[in-house]
């Protein structure tokens, strides 16, 4: 397959890949979390051929991205919950999972009688779904099981002769997927944590619980979100993580940066105290939001290292941090070193 790069945002070729939306085609758009790939939800050729594309199993639901909030209507059985979070944080990287309508096809959900909605924020695709007239199922654009794509060259590297058109946006501003939460009754639960914490979400539901899935191996057979039940976020290299006091997980690192062919993935305070061989770090000990922007930027730089391992710090476990945790504990395949 040919792909279009589509290298400035221009209305022009916002117009082109709107097009081929709207012809049953695969473009890949920028978001504020990571690159999607993009096909007409209501066409379930395209969509199945979103699936074909990544390698994605087909009991992992799409999410699908609207222009506007109000447009849930058309897709959802909305409730006032709904709306009070869309008051706040809409556009933005949420998503509501809710019980769906009959237009939606069940390729979209995977068989599942709800669907995930959100309203991106990124101004290129919010026209491009404005331009395309549909509702836009968009997973992240990499290879299934690969690290989320934040940059043009990370989605031309995975789907170049896969999809129609890229479009580029530059890098994307959050770096990590979007919240996903359902909605149940006044209540929700956390399924996938993102930028959007826990925190924010208890300010305007008050009932808001999180999926033990979010730290620990998904066992229900058809998940309710993307990233829940399977191994995801991952380089080549196996990844594990790294869990103790600093001094011991200093000492840890170098020993084995001494006696094995690894990378180590740690924090800014950690890097003058360690080799400075195949050592990356993705932000301070505190700053979440560094660590979620750089994570998987820094997991696909290891890819071109050639490593055998990569040791990486825990992070915390608050606020953002819990996200950027779910990633990497995905990424490590729920393998865990306490030192």
């Amino acid at each position: 397959m040919h792909t279009l790069l589509l290298q400035d945002p221009t209305e022009e070729n916002i117009e082109k890949a709107a097009a081929i939306i709207k012809n049953g085609g695969l473009v890949v758009m920028p978001t504020e979390t990571v690159y999607g790939l993009g096909a007409d939800a209501l066409n379930k050729t395209a969509v199945t051929n979103v699936y074909k594309a990544k390698g994605r199993p087909m009991d992992n639901p799409l999410i699908v991205h609207l222009a506007k909030a109000e447009d849930a209507e058309k897709y959802a059985y909305t409730s006032p919950l709904f709306y009070k979070l869309a008051e706040k944080f809409m556009p933005g990287p949420l998503t509501v999972i809710m019980p769906k309508k009959d237009i939606v096809p069940l390729e979209v959900t995977c068989g599942l009688d709800t669907v995930a909605l959100r309203v991106p924020s990124n101004e290129i695709a919010h026209k491009l779904i404005e331009k395309s007239g549909c509702p836009i199922a968009a997973p992240s654009a990499n290879l299934s099981g690969k690290p989320s794509p934040t940059t043009f060259d990370h989605v031309v590297t995975d789907m170049y002769g896969r999809v129609d058109a890229i479009l580029d946006g530059g890098p994307c501003t959050v770096g990590l997927e979007s919240t996903v939460i359902i909605l149940k009754g006044d209540g929700a639960e956390i399924l996938r944590p993102g930028k959007i914490t826990y925190e924010d979400l208890r300010e305007i539901i008050p009932y808001i619980t999180v999926n033990q899935a979010v730290k620990n191996q998904c066992v229900d057979a058809k998940p309710a979100s993307p990233g829940m039940k399977y191994r995801h976020y991952a380089p080549k290299s196996p990844v594990v993580l790294v869990y103790g006091e600093d001094e011991k997980v200093i000492e840890f690192f170098r020993n084995k940066q001494q006696c094995e062919n690894c990378g180590i993935l740690c924090f800014d305070e950690d890097k003058p105290r360690i080799l400075p061989n195949n050592a990356l770090t993705f932000g301070k000990h505190d700053d979440e939001d560094t660590q979620a922007h750089e994570l998987f930027q820094k997991l696909r730089c290891f890819d071109v290292m050639s490593v055998d391992k990569i040791y990486a710090r825990v992070p915390s476990e608050n606020g953002v941090g819990l996200a950027v945790y779910n990633r990497l504990i995905r990424a490590a395949g729920f393998e865990i070193i306490n030192v």
